[in-house]
């Protein structure tokens, strides 16, 4: 009997194809260590997509690792100039997760119930540590553009009424859109 579960055999491949270009594009954008982290953070997003779209939850682990990941991949990179570079990353964690808490508490104000969960709070703040002020937004901007574009898509194809309570995983968009920011600002650079 087939586990329903379980990813079927072309979406595991599809994954691991993502994975491996993303490694690939990592190391081009910024060889050495900066390049593996970066790829780390490209790993680390992907899971935290999978799981998000599967189960409606960005976990705090994965979360958590992501931001661990990037304050060493801060530190690795501004060993001689520290305590500056974190403490910017910090601010920048810090208003990005604000924006996005004040957000979800006036969405829940406004509308009465949840529009955003915390998973995707959490993951605003670990763009804030991965990215600078310029690529912030624009990792938004992707994550938001890319979910609008499903949503679009999806009701192209099934072809039913709009749903305003259908539930989306925003983290899903948000976490490779944070690694695509960070490969953008690599490049740019």
């Amino acid at each position: 009997m087939k586990d329903s579960a379980q990813p079927p055999g072309a979406a595991i491949a599809l994954i691991g194809a993502a994975g491996a270009l993303a490694l690939g594009a990592s190391l081009r954008a910024a060889p050495g260590f900066e390049g593996l982290a970066g790829a780390a953070l490209a790993g680390v997003a992907l899971a935290i997509a999978i799981i998000d779209w599967r189960f409606l939850i960005v976990p705090n682990e994965l979360t958590a690792l992501a931001l661990a990941l990037g304050l060493v991949d801060l530190s690795y990179r501004n060993w001689s100039v520290m305590p500056a570079p974190a403490l910017e990353a910090l601010i920048r964690c810090t208003v990005m997760a604000g924006l996005f808490l004040a957000f979800r508490l006036g969405y829940r104000r406004l509308r009465g119930r949840e529009g955003m969960g915390l998973g995707d709070v959490k993951l605003a703040g670990v763009a804030g540590v991965w990215l600078d002020w310029t690529s912030l937004p624009i990792a938004v901007e992707i994550a938001a553009v890319s979910a609008l574009g499903f949503v679009v898509a999806r009701q192209l194809v099934s072809r039913q009424p709009l749903d305003p309570l259908a539930k989306l995983p925003f983290g899903a968009f948000l976490a490779p859109a944070i690694w695509m920011a960070w490969l953008l600002q690599h490049w740019w650079n």
